[in-house]
């Protein structure tokens, strides 16, 4: 059986929360809620629901290396160790990347190792929340590698508690994404193993970028081939 896979969440990647936090009010014209630590990987997160009658579960994280947490002593997720990724970041956050998420995410492995595409393997994470324990297996390569440049998701699976489940509405919401780069081919042929429709592709420099309707209109964040 196959495995279908959506649109999930939005990655922003900052130097620290606090400046996480200040680009999405000046950005987004919204703030963003608390999220939590992840022991696992040494970072934290601020949280922003996005969902939409097109993206109905989606959500926003600013993501941002923990100063507080002890060295996880391999490569962080979403190449937050990368240091042109870390330069870029250094003075604005950046959309970097989303995931995806699945009901068979290992399916969804295979169907890229079929394709000699290494999404790397689904790690178990968790993190306590006001609601619950909030449970989930996720992709990551040793090296943290993202690929494509961000626009090859990675790959999520929920347990019980899914995180937009419990956010307060923030008069942000999802319309479309669209990811460009020069093997548009290649990334469509990717998409289509892992039963992604959501995402447009499209020839040209590498880019992931997200239309946003917001309190004050619409807004367009790009990657920028970060």
């Amino acid at each position: 059986m196959s495995a279908v896979c959506q649109v999930d969440h939005l990655v922003v990647a900052a130097q620290t929360l606090e400046q996480g936090a200040a680009w999405c009010e000046s950005t987004l014209f919204v703030k963003p809620v608390a999220g939590g630590r992840h022991p696992l990987m040494g970072t934290h997160n601020l949280l922003l629901k996005i969902a939409s009658p097109q993206f109905p579960r989606a959500y926003l994280e600013i993501i941002a290396i923990d100063p507080a947490a002890a060295d996880p002593r391999r490569k962080r997720w979403f190449d937050l160790d990368d240091p042109e990724l870390r330069e870029r970041i250094r003075d604005k956050p950046r959309l970097v990347h989303f995931v995806a998420r699945s009901e068979r995410a290992h399916v969804a492995i295979s169907a890229l190792d079929s394709l000699g595409i290494d999404r790397g393997p689904m790690l178990a994470a968790q993190r306590d929340t006001p609601d619950g324990l909030l449970e989930w297996k996720i992709s990551v390569r040793g090296d943290g590698q993202r690929l494509f440049y961000g626009a090859l998701p990675t790959l999520v699976e929920w347990g019980g508690l899914h995180p937009a489940d419990t956010l307060p509405d923030s008069g942000v919401g999802l319309l479309s994404m669209t990811a460009t780069h020069p093997r548009p081919d290649d990334l469509f042929t990717a998409y289509r193993a892992i039963h992604l429709d959501e995402v447009d592709v499209d020839a040209g420099a590498p880019s992931v970028s997200a239309r946003l309707v917001t309190p004050l209109g619409e807004v367009t964040l790009e990657s920028g081939g970060l």
